[in-house]
């Protein structure tokens, strides 16, 4: 974009100007475009709950462990229409679908707003999310008290007054809901670019607090020290060595543990915040940092780290890259390339290898040992590396934890031939078995997904494979 320069001050503030007040008008279309979103959402969500008779949906209720209802066949395949139409996952499809719903059902005020641009949909989200833990005879007195503050203020500065309000307003205690919230604790783990990867932990607050200020400690003492890494990177490295058990100590509350002839600190030290802690047993007992991790040990590194791991995940490196005489990066099963350093070190760990070979100028497979019949295990791996994760569209799930599906079912005259397989999670397995989801292979491991409003999708291997291995009446 190449905008003229003014020729003076005040053209140049008027020109400055006319531009930010673009960007302010695209922010109140996008809110607007939000808004006419959510209402799509919730007419689709209330029309998808009427199935008419002789559907494919209708017709799914049959009794069994293993099947869905009518409603809960229309409901997934409702998500992963949308998922697929918007190229979100699915899970924040179907938070979208009861964001949009909420909102239009029971907070009209918001809605209102966000449609005249007043907010933004982040707005109008922590609205909905916080309105969702609150009986429904309090929601217009919680939106009346909020909503003002929403309009004149960042999201994060609506969220804080938010809470408190909601806090006030809550009929439960605050140690009841704790109690529940506590339930969803989770890990989760999220690529990211470079040969990078976020590792996320939802805790109780105590305790992730607790957890960062002993890394934190740790993370300055060796900084103090002298340790040429940055506080961040040292704190990195704390959290891998603590829990991989590499470069750092570690012990329970309470108790000392030896290690180089040193002894943690029992959590008495000068300083240490101390934290109350409900254990999985329903005891209270207090933590300091020093009950978690001795600040005083250097904090592990890199090559530590990577010391540690023996590879039980698949990881595929092209021969000359082993060698060193290619610069072609290695593929992390599920992630995608890794430099070829750090896969050297963890293919020099592993356990076993297990053969197969690419043509290093086309990527072609040529052999991934002796034929099997019933999908072999070379073959299961071979398809394991060609597809990466499960093959619905949008669906990140890696392919050893999925189901071989055969594309066309064996019953109807499938073969088990490479071109009639895929992986599919259980999920997405059941969505095609028993929704009006369907799938065919359209040649080099693209699949071609036809959803029930019949629109369609592709979805392509992550790895290119060619198409070197035998079908079906030749594996038997």
């Amino acid at each position: 974009m190449n905008t003229p320069i003014p020729a003076t001050p005040a053209a140049h503030n008027e020109a400055l100007g006319a531009l930010v007040d673009d960007a302010a008008v695209a922010a109140r279309d996008e809110a607007a475009a939000a808004a006419r979103k959510a209402r799509a959402l919730a007419a689709a969500h209330a029309l998808s709950l009427t199935v008419p008779a002789g559907s494919t949906a209708s017709g799914a209720s049959a009794a069994g462990p293993h099947e869905w209802s009518s409603a809960e066949v229309a409901r997934r395949s409702l998500r992963s229409e949308v998922a697929c139409a918007l190229r979100i996952p699915e899970r924040t499809a179907e938070t979208l679908i009861a964001d949009s719903v909420r909102l239009v059902t029971a907070l009209p005020a918001t809605l209102e707003s966000l449609s005249s641009g007043r907010i933004s949909w982040r707005h109008a989200q922590l609205l909905v999310e916080h309105a969702y833990t609150l009986p429904d005879s309090a929601l217009p007195e919680f939106e009346t008290l909020v909503l003002p503050f929403a309009e004149t203020h960042t999201a994060t500065r609506f969220n804080q007054k938010a809470r408190v309000v909601r806090e006030r307003m809550h009929p439960e205690s605050i140690e009841l809901r704790h109690t529940i919230a506590n339930a969803d604790r989770y890990v989760a783990l999220e690529p990211a670019k470079d040969g990078m990867a976020f590792l996320t932990a939802f805790l109780p607050a105590a305790t992730a607090h607790a957890v960062f200020d002993r890394l934190d400690r740790a993370a300055v003492r060796a900084h103090h020290d002298g340790d040429p890494r940055t506080l961040a990177q040292l704190r990195a490295d704390t959290f891998a060595g603590v829990l991989l058990g590499v470069g750092v100590g570690v012990a329970r509350s309470g108790r000392t543990k030896k290690r180089s002839g040193r002894k943690l600190d029992s959590g008495s030290g000068r300083g240490s915040n101390v934290y109350p802690i409900h254990d999985p047993h329903g005891v209270l007992v207090s933590i300091t940092g020093a009950d978690i991790l001795d600040s005083t040990l250097p904090a592990p590194t890199l090559e530590e780290i990577l010391a540690t791991i023996r590879p039980q995940v698949q990881i595929t490196v092209p021969v000359l890259t082993l060698l060193g005489r290619d610069d072609t990066p290695a593929t992390l099963d599920g992630y995608g390339p890794i430099d070829q350093d750090t896969a050297r070190a963890l293919t020099s760990r592993a356990p076993s290898l297990m053969r197969l070979l690419t043509d290093p100028e086309t990527g072609a497979v040529r052999s991934v040992g002796r034929k099997r019949y019933r999908i072999p295990k070379e073959l299961r791996r071979w398809l394991q590396t060609r597809d990466g994760t499960c093959r619905f569209p949008g669906c990140g799930k890696k392919a050893g934890r999925c189901h071989i599906d055969h594309t066309q079912e064996w019953h109807n005259g499938g073969t088990t031939a490479h071109d009639n397989l895929a992986h599919l999670c259980e999920e997405h397995h059941r969505l095609k078995t028993l929704s009006g989801w369907s799938v065919e292979q359209i040649g080099d491991g693209t699949l071609r997904w036809t959803s029930p409003l019949g629109k369609t999708y592709l979805t392509h291997p992550t790895e290119t494979m060619g198409s070197t291995l035998p079908k079906s009446s030749d594996v038997a």
